[in-house]
């Protein structure tokens, strides 16, 4: 979402990392770069002042220009400043009488629905509560079936009904929460503009039926300061209590994330970072922050590998390959599909630091779309030709192009790609990984290495 503005700020800051001594004039050239970067970001003009004048006032005093390192003291500057524009996370609140209601509101297309399905989610299997989701959507066609069909998919209960007035359904979900003792009631409603009079006060008598607990305004990233701009005129209508900003993995400016806390006073609490309803991330701005300035996020892509490796699955090749048995084309499979689980290398480089300039010069042959058709070619492969590599002649490899839709070429490189894998594989085995430790030991991060 931020790579844009990454790359400005990387460039500016990366010029001062190693100043020996910053004047006036080099803080205000970065400071106008970086101005610059934030606005081109579409974030709020009034959010972009207060950032450049509390970091022109630290960074031309004694905090920095008594530093030892001006220029890495003058990027901690600009770190914390952003940090105060971003604004804190909050979790949601659930300190109530059960069921706990959830209110979801915002504009159409924002990503209502499958924000409400991906909380259920994350409400069942992070804090293991039982939530009811319902809708209240009686405008869209086929928004209720759709939320019926994502609820089925996150294994939560869906309260159907065939009225079609909102008021109706919200009451007698309600009612179903309390007597099948739904601890959560997750309450999608219609998109709607916040100049619709009807729509808005429709909502309003929402709000005043369930009262609601959390009241959360869902916004699509990719709209910018616009989408900002209306979720403080719901904010007027509604008691909202926190924002979920959708799309983030899109190739948004980041401006909202950096301006929705200013012009509506609420956090946010939530992101939306795929399509996958497994997809939505807490909000940690010290995290958001590490990556607008280029500094990675690893204990997010740590949190995400536990999360999304099969560890089962790991724990068998690992036996396999102590037995000696060869690591196969099946097994390489299941690791590119692992990749691909973790978001793609892109969403994985995007978590390293200095990983959101590297995504741009990545090897086309380890890109997302690569890792699709690599997985197409060795499922256009007969079970007999996984297990044993080495019967892929010229004639099968042409067989296979055809039923995988690429070329040869293509099928002969990922035959490259997996020898090599394969050697790795078979020397880690073999007790070369610790070599390999042993070999990198002094420039490892403390706790890593052979003990």
């Amino acid at each position: 979402m931020f790579k844009s503005l990454t790359d400005r700020l990387t460039k500016t800051l990366s010029a001062l990392r190693g100043t020996g001594r910053l004047s006036e004039q080099n803080v205000r050239d970065a400071l106008r770069d970086v101005r610059m970067a934030l606005l081109e970001a579409d974030v709020a003009l009034p959010v972009v002042k207060a950032f450049t004048d509390a970091a022109r006032d630290r960074a031309l005093g004694t905090e920095v220009t008594a530093s030892l390192t001006p220029g890495q003291a003058f990027i901690k500057v600009v770190h914390e400043e952003l940090l105060k524009a971003i604004g804190p996370g909050a979790p949601l609140d659930l300190n109530a009488t059960p069921p706990v209601v959830i209110l979801l509101a915002g504009l159409q297309g924002a990503g209502k629905t499958t924000s409400a399905a991906k909380l259920a989610r994350h409400l069942k299997d992070k804090l293991k509560k039982n939530p009811l989701l319902t809708s209240t959507d009686v405008y869209r066609p086929v928004a209720r079936e759709q939320l019926q069909r994502l609820a089925s998919q996150v294994g939560v209960t869906y309260f159907p009904s065939d009225s079609d007035d909102p008021l109706t359904i919200a009451k007698a979900a309600l009612a179903e929460a309390k007597t099948r003792f739904h601890d959560v009631l997750i309450v999608d409603t219609a998109g709607r503009l916040h100049v619709d009079q009807d729509l808005m006060q429709e909502v309003q008598q929402l709000s005043s039926l369930l009262s609601p607990k959390e009241v959360l305004f869902v916004m699509d990233a990719m709209a910018g300061q616009d989408a900002a701009n209306a979720a403080a005129e719901f904010g007027k209508a509604l008691p909202l209590t926190g924002v979920i900003l959708t799309k983030a993995d899109g190739d948004a400016r980041g401006g909202a994330a950096l301006s929705v806390r200013h012009i509506t006073g609420v956090p946010i609490k939530f992101m939306g970072v795929g399509e996958d309803v497994s997809a939505l991330e807490a909000f940690q701005p010290d995290r958001i922050v590490g990556r607008i300035l280029g500094m990675g996020d690893v204990l997010a892509l740590v949190e995400q590998a536990q999360e999304k490796f099969d560890q089962e699955q790991g724990a068998q090749l690992a036996e396999k390959l102590k037995k000696g048995k060869r690591f196969d084309l099946t097994d390489y499979r299941a690791q590119l599909s692992q990749v691909m689980a973790m978001g793609g290398m892109g969403a994985m480089l995007d978590k390293l630091p200095g990983g959101a300039a590297m995504a741009g010069k990545v090897n086309p042959q380890f890109g997302d779309k690569e890792l699709k058709r690599q997985i197409a070619i060795i499922d256009s492969m007969t079970a007999k030709e996984r297990a044993k590599p080495d019967l892929l002649n010229g004639s099968r490899r042409r067989r296979i192009a055809a039923g995988s839709g690429t070329q040869v070429q293509e099928v002969n490189r990922l035959i490259k790609q997996y020898d090599q894998l394969a050697q790795v594989m078979k020397q880690m085995a073999g007790g070369g990984m610790a070599k390999l430790m042993r070999g990198l030991k002094g420039r490892l991060p403390p706790g890593f290495g052979p003990r």
